[in-house]
Formats: structure tokens, sequence, C-alpha cells
């Protein structure tokens, strides 16, 4: 499934922002030739960041991904996300993803139920909002998660002269993948996805999703963020092989993220990290991870090499594809790579 206005996929940066440094390397990446800068939420707030990241870049589209959407209520998105679409004059998108239940319940203390039913008034209920500040009509939305039903003058900032920001959803499974379908502008892929669970599994379901909304394709972006080892030497590919061997390890681990083992049949492989995580066992989790497990999640080699494979692999069902870089050194070395790519997009996650 793949758009029929696309040709070549476009590359996006995903960084995590924990240096505190976003800012700078979204102006260090747009420089190199990036078309898009993505922040993950971890230890700081991506949308703040990507408002100071307004201010040093002017072309690149700034986005979240993913922004933790069930740790806040949608009027705290929704202003949030208004705000930074008005600083960055309409590049923001806003990538939303629903966390898992322990880190909601746990770290947020905030309500966990039906994630996917919960996801789609989310979004129903970000436009709900958006729709008042525009039109200026009464805000009346009452459902079964979220109630707004509240707008005051004072609080009202009015239409946004840029827009609303499109909103993309995160998933893994089939119902997340359906409800992005319904209600969202596209779909960012997980990073702990193969090719074929993508078109076994998601396209299929974001494709039920569209049917339901009478939407085509082409209105509907769809981003994938492989896990990738790339360096310019052998001991730094090496290195980064194994990076992302404890990746795969850490999400292999996730029971939220079993099916995409089960579906080609390394179900044991979860019970094993999963019982390795509980008890801290992170190193031995890593030599679990065989080389075809590796190369069913990953792609490994020069930046070059991997550009190329990303595109022989991903570009025919995705629109955009997201590269990990472990350095915002290593930025400078997809300058060639976006020299010759018509499409310059690209999301890097940098640690």
């Amino acid at each position: 499934m793949k758009s029929e206005v696309c040709g070549r996929p476009s590359f996006d940066v995903v960084v995590d922002p924990g240096t505190g440094r976003a800012a700078e390397i979204a102006h260090r990446a747009e420089n190199v030739g990036f078309g898009g800068f993505f922040l993950g939420e971890t230890s700081h707030d991506p949308l703040l960041l990507l408002a100071a990241a307004s201010q040093t870049t002017s072309t690149m589209t700034l986005g979240t991904s993913i922004y933790v959407a069930f740790a806040r209520t949608p009027m705290v998105t929704a202003v949030a996300a208004n705000d930074v679409q008005a600083l960055s004059h309409g590049r923001l998108r806003l990538g939303l993803g629903s966390q898992v239940k322990p880190h909601i319940t746990r770290r947020f203390s905030m309500p966990w139920s039906r994630p996917a039913a919960r996801m789609r008034e989310y979004v129903q209920a970000l436009h709900a909002i958006w729709d008042a500040w525009e039109t200026g009509s009464p805000l009346d939305f009452d459902g079964e998660f979220y109630q707004h039903t509240l707008m005051t003058p004072m609080f009202d900032p009015g239409p946004n002269p840029f827009g609303r920001p499109p909103v993309q959803l995160a998933g893994v499974g089939e119902a997340m993948s359906r409800v992005a379908g319904e209600v969202a502008d596209g779909f960012l892929v997980h990073s702990f996805v193969t090719d074929r669970y993508l078109a076994e599994v998601v396209l299929p379901s974001v494709q039920e999703g569209l049917s339901c909304s009478g939407r085509p394709r082409r209105d509907f972006t769809i981003g994938v963020t492989p896990m990738v080892a790339c360096g310019t030497t052998a001991d730094e590919i090496a290195a980064a092989r194994d990076h992302v061997r404890g990746q795969i390890a850490f999400y292999g681990s996730t029971p939220a993220y079993r099916g995409v083992l089960d579906l080609h049949g390394w179900a044991g492989l979860h019970e094993k990290l999963y019982a390795l995580s509980k008890a801290g066992e992170w190193d031995v989790m890593r030599s679990l991870i065989d080389d075809d497990v590796l190369a069913a999640f990953a792609v490994v080699g020069s930046v070059e090499e991997v550009a190329d494979a990303l595109v022989a692999r991903w570009g025919a069902v995705s629109d955009h594809i997201s590269v990990a870089a472990r350095s915002i050194d290593s930025l400078a070395g997809w300058r060639s790579v976006l020299k010759n790519t018509e499409a310059q997009d690209i999301n890097e996650v940098h640690d």
C-alpha cells in the first residue's frame, strides 16, 4: 500500500533529546541537508524543545516521535501543539503514542483503559478543541474518556494563522493501526517491526481504517523508523550492530510487542527475554539476538549502504524513513547521501 502521489520515500532525524541540545542539533541537521527533525519523549518534553528548535531552523519539518498522549489531557496537548505550530510557522507534525500501561499508571499517574479506543477519542477531542478555536463555535466534546465543554474567551487563542498541525499515531498492533487510518493524518510505524509484519499486519489494518473513514491513501502518510547499524569504519559498524542487538532485545522483552516475534515463529525468544529483563540481565539479553533476528529488524553497513538498503526494503510501503544515529557527529556523514536525494527528510535517533 503506497501513496499514489509518492515516488521515492523521503528521509527524516528522530532525536532522543537527552543531551538538552535539541536546538543546536536541529540547526546542524538542517545545514547538513535533512528536511525533518523529530524528537522522542524520554527525559525531556519534546514539544518544549521543538519550540526552541523552531528558532534555529527555517525549513525543516519539526515533529514528535512520539509525544505520550495519555500522560496529558487532550486540552494540554492541544494548547502546546498549537503554540509550537505558530512558533514554527506551520512546520509541526504531532506524533502521538500511547506508551504502555505501567508507565502511564505508575510514572505519570494517569488512567489506562482500552488504549485504541481511548486514542481514537483523544484525536477526536483534539480536533474538536482546534475547531472551536478556529471557528469560535462552542466547545462541546462529551466522550467516554474525555469531556471538554468549557472554553471562555480568556482561554481561547483564536485561529492559528498556520492551521492545525497534522496528527500521526504510532503503534505496533492492528487496533492502533486501524484507529490511525480512521482519525489521524498518518501512522508512525514502531522501530520494532519487520517488513513482513508491516505488510501482513500493520498496512492491512491501516487500510481498514482508511476505508472506514472514506479517505484515499494519498491523504495519509506512513513513516517507518527502522533500526540502523551504520558507521564509517568496521569497528564503528560492529559497535552499532551490538547496540542494535540491545534495542531488539529490549523491545522483544515487552509483552505488548511479542506479536512481531510470534509472526516469525520466535515466541520462545520473547519468553526468554522477558525473564531476563525481570532479572536485570540486559547484557545477556543482547546475546540472544542472533544474525537472523538482527537482519529481520535492522540494516547494517556504511551510510551509503544503509541508505540504499532502507529504500530497497521500505521504499515501496512508506512515505518517509527514519534513520538512527548514535552521535551528533554522525549527522555529517549523511551530507553526500542527501545531496543526491530529491526528497531530503530524515528522522534520527540520537543517544
